[in-house]
């Protein structure tokens, strides 16, 4: 079986993927297509969590046959773990890619964590715990990720800070961090400094939950009828989710950057939302002439998203002409053919909008030469 629902969801995902990442390089940007700073959530620090959910949905179908009773064989789980690597290694390609020189890698400095790593340790953690525990211990599991990752961060104290403290370096996830990862291997944008990372590794633990709710869902799609009351079902779960993680987030804010536990249930409230109406239209009403678009993006996500960022490296690192003061590539191309007319905040957006047309254009020649990239 497979769920064409699913791709489409994926295809969207990956082209708001690549709109935010194009977006975010330019100085002015549009509110909803950059991060929230911190606490809060904006429609662009939705596009990770559905990823990770995505692979959860998917992770399904390609694991059925190991969960319902067959043991899995130790080629299956080389497969899962050679998948992790290869999604892991594609993390640090884009880390590196580029810092100094086009084919130097700065091995001393190179930022370890990631969103394919992320993507990665998560998927290797949660394909374990569906082939290695009953559905109740997922369950048992999933809750306890959550609820033991918001006592941690909430009450556990960190050396000179104290507990309960959540900015960037005072958090115990970022203590935890600094613990295993050397400092010169953390993430220093965004105002971290090499004091924790964004995609850290304690804050991955409750990313495992976003991929195991994805699973969850898709166990429960399997088991109903393609009908309407089955898209009312995942509306229905996803409203819930929402109001929970809204709730939770009063006490435990929503953050992306700590991935904190109100921002699993919240995130996958509005996953499950979308779903919801890709399902309706795609699998109950057959209306899928729109959709086709982001079913071809959406079979050749990974491939898309890992060629998009090499692009948007090359763009930063060149140069339109020489001298200290000739702009990037990204720069020239920007200010000369969209800001110049459309202005800052339009030039950004038109440019973001053209690059995700440019990789769709990508994605419709691979679809028809059959070229289906997979790790």
């Amino acid at each position: 079986m497979r769920l064409t629902s699913l791709d489409v969801f994926r295809g969207i995902t990956i082209a708001a993927m690549i709109l935010v990442n194009m977006a975010g390089v330019a100085d002015d940007v549009y509110p909803p297509l950059a991060h929230a700073d911190w606490h809060g959530c904006t429609p662009t620090d939705l596009v990770f969590p559905f990823f990770l959910f995505i692979i959860g949905v998917a992770m399904t179908f390609s694991l059925s046959k190991y969960t319902e009773g067959n043991k899995p064989t130790s080629a299956v789980y080389w497969r899962i773990l050679r998948r992790a690597a290869i999604l892991f290694a594609l993390g640090l390609l884009l880390n590196g890619f580029w810092n100094q020189g086009i084919w130097t890698f700065d091995l001393s400095s190179i930022r370890i964590m990631g969103v394919l790593q992320r993507i990665s340790i998560t998927y290797l953690l949660a394909s374990l715990t569906v082939l290695n525990l009953p559905r109740k211990g997922q369950w048992i599991l999933a809750a306890v990720l959550l609820i033991g990752y918001w006592l941690t961060m909430m009450y556990l104290p960190v050396p000179e800070y104290g507990a309960g403290v959540l900015t960037r370096e005072g958090n115990f996830g970022a203590y935890v961090d600094r613990l295993i990862i050397p400092k010169a291997h953390l993430y220093k944008g965004d105002g971290f400094n090499f004091m924790g990372d964004p995609e850290g590794l304690f804050s991955t633990i409750p990313a495992i939950v976003s991929v195991l709710a994805g699973y969850f869902t898709g166990q429960w799609i399997r088991s109903q009828p393609v009908q309407s009351r089955t898209s009312i079902g995942l509306a229905l779960f996803g409203v819930g989710c929402l109001i929970i993680g809204w709730a939770w987030g009063w006490t435990f804010p929503i953050n992306k950057k700590l991935w904190t536990s109100s921002y699993v249930l919240f995130t996958t409230g509005w996953a499950l939302l979308l779903l919801a109406v890709c399902y309706e239209f795609i699998e109950v009403r057959l209306m899928r002439r729109w959709s086709k678009p982001f079913e071809v993006m959406g079979l050749n996500a990974i491939a898309l998203f890992v060629a998009s960022v090499l692009l948007i490296k090359i763009l930063v690192k060149t140069t339109i002409g020489i001298g200290k003061d000739a702009p990037s590539t990204y720069n020239w191309i920007y200010q000369n053919f969209f800001a110049s007319w459309a202005g800052a905040l339009n030039g950004s957006l038109l440019f973001a909008l053209v690059t995700v047309l440019l990789w769709w254009a990508v994605g419709v020649l691979m679809y028809r030469q059959r070229w289906f990239l997979k790790v």
